[in-house]
């Protein structure tokens, strides 16, 4: 046997047992060694939990980094790209350039989002800016649509105050904590539906960062035809592109699931908008996942034991410009569908063996450089060493277009900065 391996319930057993079962691995029982653990979020905690005690061995791996909450909370990920960009702009860097309304050029990838309860009194601030505005309200420690719902009106929101009169909420312990972001009221419809990105990235290591984007993503359409309209603020069927949402709609489709693939949105934007648009629009996602990574990477517990596989959401709005709208821990590998299931079995096959190359038995000492022949689907979409070998100022010269040499990728001049996807 190359290694052995124990798994929990909270992802499709019969996709991971036919994963291992290839490599030689075995199912092993609950009091028995293991090598390679594929954990819930839950129980990642367990393991580094000081209070247990438990130290892993250098043969054994987990997939998840210790604090990935970072990144997967809602709040935590707003709150480290915000930190990420005061840092740049004190250092003077000009990635953290302003335009003449006081906007990032290059860093205004995330909605404008405040944390409530705390930040209360600066919402109101902003809201009455615009009154006309439609926001979006998310706990910040749930997923698949649960608990969300959209507010045009400061009065919607009262039930979350103690106090009307003084905006006082109540505490934080008695009350979950939500965010609440400027709702993006114009995306980019197709079909006259509205729909975000599933992307997968991969991070072998935060410190060097290297990670991987998987070529396999998809769409997730709504069932319903998007309209702006306040009358429709509570159909969760034309605003919520999550598939634990739209599974319900008597509209959803049980053989396609309402889902496209990157491949055939990249076709239909090629077809509609242009190859070089459609270009442009990717490698400014390649840019929103690669930077918010690096806003978290200072603050991740990079041990040498993890790797993590992260669900990328991304939205793009009717001009083109995509939207971070949050990244998940633990993104749903159970299939809806045939293409689904495939699609899923061959992410967790290529995640393995880019964390595990040859289905050798796990050693967390080794410099997680698998070679290219291994990466599968995968392709390697920022390599911190690599970059640095070109300079420190390779990123700015990637997002404002110019060439950065044979391993630069596309340096395209559209009038504006564009980013140039590393390898």
């Amino acid at each position: 046997m190359a290694g052995k391996v124990k798994w929990v319930t909270d992802i499709e057993k019969s996709v991971l047992i036919n994963n291992f079962e290839k490599r030689g691995w075995i199912q092993v029982a609950e009091n028995e060694d293991w090598n390679f653990y594929w954990m819930s979020v839950q129980t990642i905690r367990n393991v580094f939990s000081v209070e247990t005690g438990y130290r892993l061995s250098d043969d054994q791996i987990v997939n998840h980094f210790p604090n990935h909450y970072e990144l997967t909370r809602k709040d935590l990920m707003v709150k480290n790209i915000k930190r990420y960009r005061r840092e740049l702009e004190k250092e003077g860097s000009p990635l953290a350039e302003k335009d003449e309304n006081g906007k990032y050029i290059y860093l205004d990838f995330v909605p404008v989002t405040f944390m409530l309860p705390a930040d209360y009194n600066l919402f109101v601030e902003e809201f009455r800016k615009n009154p006309s505005s439609t926001w979006i309200m998310k706990p910040c420690g749930k997923a698949q649509g649960k608990g969300i719902f959209l507010i045009n009106k400061l009065s919607q929101i009262k039930k979350w105050s103690r106090d009307s009169k003084t905006s006082s909420f109540v505490s934080q312990s008695s009350k979950e904590a939500y965010v609440i972001s400027l709702y993006i009221n114009n995306p980019l419809l197709i079909g006259g539906k509205k729909f975000d990105l599933r992307l997968y990235v991969l991070v072998s290591t935060y410190r060097p960062l290297r990670c991987y984007m998987y070529k396999l993503g998809f769409c997730r359409f709504c069932t319903v035809k998007y309209t702006p309209s306040t009358s429709e603020l509570d159909n969760m069927f034309v605003h919520l592109t999550n598939v634990a949402i739209q599974k319900h709609g008597d509209d959803y489709n049980h053989i396609h699931g309402g889902k496209w693939t990157v491949s055939n949105l990249r076709l239909y934007l090629e077809s509609t908008r242009g190859k070089e648009v459609t270009n442009k629009l990717f490698d400014e996602i390649h840019w929103i996942i690669v930077q918010s990574l690096k806003a978290v990477a200072p603050v991740m517990n990079n041990d040498k034991h993890c790797f993590e596989c992260y669900g990328y959401d991304i939205i793009i709005d009717d001009k083109l410009k995509p939207w971070l709208i949050e990244v998940n821990a633990s993104p749903s590998l159970t299939s809806s569908t045939a293409n689904d299931r495939i699609l899923k079995y061959n992410l967790i096959n290529d995640t393995l063996n880019i964390a595990v190359p040859n289905g050798e038995i796990p050693d967390c000492k080794w410099n997680k450089s698998p070679p290219k022949e291994v990466l599968g689907n995968y392709e390697v979409l920022y390599d911190e060493e690599m970059a640095q070998s070109d300079g420190p100022d390779r990123d700015f010269r990637s997002r404002s277009g110019q060439s950065t040499g044979t391993k630069g990728g596309r340096a395209r001049d559209l009038g504006k900065p564009v980013l140039t996807t590393w390898k």
